[in-house]
């Protein structure tokens, strides 16, 4: 029930991912292994931010 709670709270952007593995009682690691299982986006990338910087250097 902790690791579906804070998979929740992370997907929905209301807690940071150390912030959700204390509450799952896992390490950081050991969460984004959970996050992974279930699909959830681990890392979000701005796709217009992205180009910008590269083109910026």
């Amino acid at each position: 029930m902790r690791l579906a709670s804070a998979i929740h709270g992370y997907s929905k952007g209301k807690i940071s991912q150390e912030k959700a593995a204390l509450i799952a009682e896992m390490g950081r690691v050991d969460f984004l292994g959970a996050l992974a299982k279930e699909g959830v986006e681990v890392f979000s990338v701005d796709m217009n931010q992205l180009k910008q910087e590269l083109e910026n250097g």
